[in-house]
């Protein structure tokens, strides 16, 4: 029996809480402005390529390290996790602006190294409450949900980047104390709106107009973010333009939230009694919570899978019948235990795939600084507004592209990994060339394909192993990327400070940057030679999940119902 908590007519549509969780993805980006403040965190600590790039690893392990929130996803309210997140970030961001001040002693290498792994760890936890809540409030549309969230959070750099060109005077000082206060205070202002909702299980076509609305906004966020970072390259800006401009990009990041609104003020029409076709319920101590955590599976959708007594899955499922204890083991394509999904090869080719490819482009974003210096392209903001407008423009058109591959031609999501792989070989192969006339054309395309993928692989996680655990399973698959990072990006230092000491020799000043194309090299050869095997495996991932897909989204929907029986 439903409790009060039950959805009414009137209560807030779960629109609003993807428009909050917009923000929360921009925010929560900021470890992607590690380029910004590298060279002055190298200065600050006398250190040299190679150690500056562990600091960089830092970010992509704390970025990573998501197990934690994953598991507590399905225990805690999205609240707890964003007030977490907020934390890590403040202290983090906090430690690492008295670093680059000076506004206190000389604080220890190690210091330092935990302190951005734990400020790019709350960007983990707050990227795991929006990411899981709205995924599992918009079960039906995980791709465009997944590609809008991400590609949000790969605006994030630019956004920052446009921030810290337009009113922070290029300080990196400023910067840092910008995202010390900033992050948690953009969590604090949208708390309240993210929260879980009752689902939709049935497709309409307003639903899909407003996923366009949104997907074209952050388009038009994009482009603009380009158009003002080279505006600000061509003229010298005034105070007041500069404010002007950030004004008309907060409006833009603003953007998803008029679709709740034209929701209120224009209310579809319907039969009385009737509710919209997902609505957020707010629920009070003796509230009933409704179940939530839809399968992957046309058949179990709304249906969910018995766990242990301490789960806090089974009081969602409680009333009326909803728990359906099943003792096989699951198939591919229906809800999966943690435990359950490690144990699949498919999972460990994910793994393997997301190492390579995610793992390699990490590394380049992290010493982008240092590659620009090599070629001769001094200011960084340009290419790292470059590569977050492509990277944004991936993960966005990565989700749209492979929904439309799975739904019209039941293709899954990796042949699209395979594609990206088979460019990011060619990528690598001009970065080594190290000439300044094709910086530009590589990093648009690693932007591309590094967001293509980063999208691609979320949604295919939760097609293959359900959404009931996808918190645990999406996070721990994301660890590939740190190790990744810290393998290329430990190779990529180790060439790098090689090569200066060679230049070194027969100077008389003390420069700390590399000059020239053999800076990157072999890291650049090396990463060819890794995409080439990530395009390998890409290929036979798709083979073996092909069945899976065709069963899924067999006559062009994923919310048709298929027979149980296999």
């Amino acid at each position: 029996m439903r409790g009060a908590g039950a959805v009414k007519a009137g209560s807030r549509p779960p629109w609003l809480g993807l428009g909050a969780a917009v923000w929360v993805q921009v925010a929560g980006g900021a470890s992607s402005t590690f380029a910004l403040y590298s060279h002055a965190l190298k200065v600050a600590l006398g250190t040299d390529q190679r150690r500056l790039a562990l600091l960089g690893v830092a970010c992509d392990v704390g970025e990573n390290l998501g197990l934690l929130p994953g598991v507590l996803c399905n225990r805690l309210h999205p609240a707890l996790l964003l007030l977490i997140g907020a934390a890590a970030c403040l202290l983090g961001n906090g430690i690492t602006w008295l670093a680059v001040s000076g506004a206190a002693p000389a604080l220890p290498y190690w210091l330092i190294w935990f302190a951005l792994c734990l400020a790019a760890n709350g960007g983990a936890w707050l990227g795991t409450a929006v990411l899981v809540t709205n995924m599992r409030n918009f079960p039906l549309s995980r791709g465009a949900v997944a590609g809008i969230l991400k590609g949000y959070s790969g605006l994030s750099a630019a956004v920052y980047t446009e921030i810290y060109t337009g009113v922070l005077h290029d300080s990196p000082t400023n910067l840092l104390l910008f995202l010390t206060l900033g992050v948690p205070v953009v969590c604090l202002l949208t708390i309240y709106f993210v929260r879980p909702c009752k689902p939709s299980l049935v497709e309409n076509n307003a639903e899909q107009v407003h996923f366009i609305f949104a997907q074209m906004a952050s388009v038009l966020l994009g482009v603009y973010l380009v158009a003002a970072t080279i505006l600000d390259h061509v003229v010298t800006l005034t105070d007041v333009m500069n404010y002007s401009l950030l004004a008309i990009m907060v409006l833009l990041v603003f953007a998803p939230v008029a679709i709740p609104l034209k929701m209120t003020l224009f209310p579809s029409n319907r039969r009385k009694g009737q509710s919209d076709s997902s609505e957020c319920s707010p629920t009070t101590d003796n509230d009933q919570i409704e179940p939530l955590l839809p399968s992957s599976s046309g058949s179990n959708l709304g249906n969910l899978e018995e766990d242990d007594a301490t789960d806090i899955d089974i009081l969602l499922a409680e009333g009326e019948g909803a728990i359906k204890p099943k003792r096989r083991r699951p198939r591919r394509g229906e809800d999966f235990r943690f435990r359950e999904a490690i144990l699949k090869a498919d999972f460990w080719l994910l793994f393997a795939i997301y190492f390579i490819g995610v793992g390699s482009g990490i590394t380049v974003l992290n010493n982008l600084a240092q590659i620009g210096i090599a070629v001769g392209a001094v200011d960084t903001t340009i290419s790292l507004s470059l590569f977050s407008f492509c990277n944004f423009f991936g993960r966005l058109g990565g989700g749209a592209v492979s929904e439309y591959l799975v739904r019209s031609r039941t293709l899954p999501r990796s042949v699209l990994i395979a594609c990206t792989q088979v460019v990011m070989i060619i990528t690598y192969l001009l970065f080594a060339l190290g000439r300044h006339a094709t910086l530009y054309i590589s990093v648009a395309l690693l932007g591309i394909c590094y967001g293509v993928q980063f999208s691609v692989i979320i949604s295919t996680s939760s097609e293959l192993f359900g959404l009931k655990h996808f918190g645990k399973i999406y996070n721990f698959i994301a660890l590939a990327n740190p190790v990744g990072a810290f393998l290329f990006n430990s190779l990529a230092g180790y060439v790098y400070d090689l090569e200066v000491e060679k230049q070194r020799v027969g100077r008389a000043d003390l420069d700390i940057a590399c000059h020239g194309p053999n800076c990157f090299r072999l890291t650049f050869c090396v990463l060819a030679g890794a995409a080439s095997l990530g395009t390998l495996l890409s290929m036979v991932l798709t083979v073996r999940i092909r069945p899976v897909y065709q069963m899924l989204y067999a006559g062009g929907s994923f919310s048709q119902p298929r027979s149980s029986a296999h």
